[in-house]
């Protein structure tokens, strides 16, 4: 299961791109900027991207993008994992522990860096992702699996998450050209969120780069 997961990710420069078409989707279906599910941050530190996954139920996946590599903290608050499951409050033993320090350095200004039940990072100069050894309770997840894959892969994953998360149907056909990275038009827009203000959806793009 663990293999499966960090084989599942793409490499760092596809899911950077993967997750600003998604940000970019959630930014045009969704106006309530704390309701949407994907989120993307330019400049979020010097050369440093964010993005986030955030259901709003108490889990969460930050990403994080640098020169040096990429990291990312998952949170499952159900996971035996969680800081809040144990006794003492502390990060489960094994999840930082072999993240190399340049990476881990970049979750000191994270949003609750101990709110963690797994960590997974892949320097610039790896040729796979990397996740800690931890001991994982038997029956129990620290939440990768579920996590993961809430970074939607296809178009058409896409569109079946956004019947059930936002309550839409967007068109397939205009999903998929953001995916191929297609300039997003005022038209494309007004396809997938008819009452959405196109301009105001489009300033708030261009933040994304």
């Amino acid at each position: 299961m663990e293999v499966e997961v960090l084989e599942r990710l793409p490499n760092p420069i596809i899911l950077k791109k993967l997750m600003k078409f998604q940000a970019s989707l959630n930014i045009i279906l969704c106006q309530d900027e704390w309701l949407r599910y994907h989120s993307f941050v330019r400049d979020w530190d010097e050369a440093v991207c964010m993005a986030k996954i955030d259901n709003g139920a108490g889990d969460h996946l930050i990403i994080l993008f640098s020169p040096e590599g990429s990291i990312i903290k998952g949170f499952d608050h159900e996971s035996e994992l969680s800081p809040y499951a144990q006794d003492e409050h502390k990060v489960w033993q094994g999840i930082y522990d072999d993240v190399p320090k340049g990476l881990l350095s970049l979750l000191d200004d994270a949003i609750a860096k101990d709110d963690v039940t797994f960590c997974i990072w892949r320097k610039n100069s790896d040729i796979n992702w990397h996740k800690g050894k931890v001991d994982i309770p038997k029956g129990e997840s620290d939440g990768s699996d579920f996590l993961v894959g809430c970074i939607f892969l296809t178009p058409e994953d896409f569109v079946e998450f956004a019947i059930g998360y936002f309550e839409c149907s967007p068109s397939l056909d205009v999903v998929a050209k953001i995916y191929d990275d297609h300039p997003i038009t005022e038209e494309m827009i007004n396809i997938l969120n008819p009452n959405c203000d196109s301009k105001e959806v489009l300033q708030e793009l261009e933040l994304l780069g």
